[in-house]
């Protein structure tokens, strides 16, 4: 298992949200992303966690926190296991008085249950491979700096410049 991030929550080009996911460790630009398509409700819920955002009312994931304190348990760690026919699987572990529960879940319910939890989150090394993605994030960051300081360039250039 790889310890990982959230280095994103964004819109797809059919308005779907993907939460984004990044091993510990790695820097922008380097190693693999994974991105994994989640529900409005889940990615707001999620939205409002890493901001520190209070939801007006409970979110389910902020039941959930409060079901699991109440009876004197806490999330142990939140797992994204495995990947089957383009559907992502997780597990959530909880450790309650009577020792270590797993329960299967959504990987969008259980980063957004460890969100709230201040859990870490894991992926499976076989679904990074499978699923991840390049981190061409600091390319594209490199790219608009070239665009930006070309179009400066063109703003302030004069043709008489390039008369010999």
């Amino acid at each position: 298992m790889i310890p990982v991030r959230i280095v994103g929550l964004a819109l797809d080009t059919k308005s779907q949200p993907v939460v984004i996911l990044k091993p510990i460790g790695e820097d922008p630009g380097t190693g693999k992303m994974l991105p994994i398509w989640i529900g409005g409700q889940e990615a707001t819920s999620i939205l409002m966690a890493v901001e520190g955002t209070p939801p007006p009312r409970p979110l389910t994931h902020d039941l959930m926190r409060t079901m699991l304190e109440t009876l004197g348990a806490e999330v142990e760690k939140v797992e994204i296991t495995r990947l089957e026919e383009g559907t992502f699987y997780a597990e959530i572990t909880v450790r309650t008085p009577d020792g270590l529960r797993v329960f299967d879940a959504r990987p969008s319910d259980s980063i957004g249950l460890a969100m709230r939890t201040e859990t870490q989150i894991w992926v499976a090394e076989a679904v990074l491979e499978e699923a991840g993605v390049a981190d061409e994030t600091a390319e594209a960051a490199d790219e608009e700096a070239e665009v930006a300081a070309f179009s400066e360039f063109l703003e302030t250039v004069d043709p008489e410049d390039f008369q010999g």
